[in-house]
């Protein structure tokens, strides 16, 4: 909510879906007066807004088909229709589910749980919302869902990693499905020096050199938000080419291994991740996901968000 209040005061009008609804009546005054389409997963949710005499509000009803997170049952149906239908401050319901398992191929779990959801939506006369960005790039029954399922509404996607250029799928980058990643990790070199073989290297000394090298260190640590467990041999961007992360991660501070004849200065930039060094390249060395890298970036960082 807070974060669809901020978007609101900074004079952004379009449609915003509250993904986790409302938990109390003040937020569902907030939704109704700053025009917020709050989603409904469970039965407290559909009581506040039975309760609710005022106001019209566009809201999403939602179906648990198998992810076992939020949403109805889907044989509660028909009955929960007919209530949003006759809840007086509901303008328009709209219908959703969220596939659990969009980016593997091979499972049958997306074909389960579209099964689960076609009996909800066929025919129905509003909007439906099915597709996360796996099951659209994945799924021609997702991206075509108005067609493959026969509702008269709008399809809607919900196309999250989709957002900053990068691959839901293993083994693909953001570039091989015709996106455009859109976000560069950045920090400077910030001292250069002479690394002998044998010498430890971090907290605890786990790394140690095998030869006679030059050591770097970056200004990004586990409190910028790259995270602790990147290990050594994790791959980072300085000058055009990739130089390995050696030792622990600090707080604020990384080291590399530039190598003996590196010609780089203190001062110019290592791409953590970005341009010439895709995220989805990067993650495994955490044993992370994409998703959970570019979301734990820190507001501490200077961002600049460009058009």
């Amino acid at each position: 909510m807070p974060e669809a209040v901020e978007l609101r005061e900074h004079d952004i009008g379009a449609p915003i879906v509250l993904l986790e609804g409302v938990i109390d009546g003040r937020e569902l005054q907030a939704a109704v007066a700053m025009g917020f389409e709050p989603v409904v997963h469970c039965r407290e949710q559909l009581d506040l807004l039975e309760a609710t005499r005022t106001g019209a509000l566009t809201v999403w009803l939602k179906f648990d088909t198998g992810m076992n997170r939020l949403g109805f049952p889907p044989e509660d149906a028909a009955a929960l229709i007919d209530r949003l239908r006759a809840c007086p401050v509901v303008n328009e319901f709209r219908l959703m589910t969220h596939l659990s398992s969009a980016d593997e191929m091979e499972a049958s779990t997306t074909i389960r749980q579209l099964a689960q959801f076609r009996p909800i939506i066929s025919d129905f006369d509003g909007a439906v919302s099915i597709g996360n960005t796996p099951g659209v790039l994945g799924w021609p029954a997702v991206a075509d869902a108005k067609q493959e399922f026969g509702f008269h509404g709008d399809n809607w996607v919900r196309p999250g990693i989709a957002l900053f250029g990068i691959s839901p799928f293993a083994k693909k980058t953001g570039a091989d499905l015709g996106l455009k990643p859109v976000m560069q990790f950045e920090a400077r070199l910030i001292a250069k020096k002479p690394l002998a073989s044998g010498a430890k290297v971090g907290y605890k000394g786990e790394y140690i050199s095998d030869r006679d090298t030059q050591i770097g260190i970056v200004s990004a640590g586990y409190g910028d938000g790259y995270t602790r467990h990147f290990r050594s041999g994790t791959p980072v961007l300085i000058n055009g080419r990739r130089v390995s992360l050696i030792g622990n991660v600090s707080m604020d501070m990384i080291a590399v291994d530039l190598g003996l004849d590196a010609g780089d200065a203190v001062g110019d930039i290592a791409t953590l991740w970005g341009d010439g060094l895709p995220v989805e390249e990067v993650a495994p060395f955490a044993d992370a996901i994409p998703y959970e890298l570019v979301c734990g970036v820190m507001n501490r960082e200077d961002s600049e968000i460009i058009d």
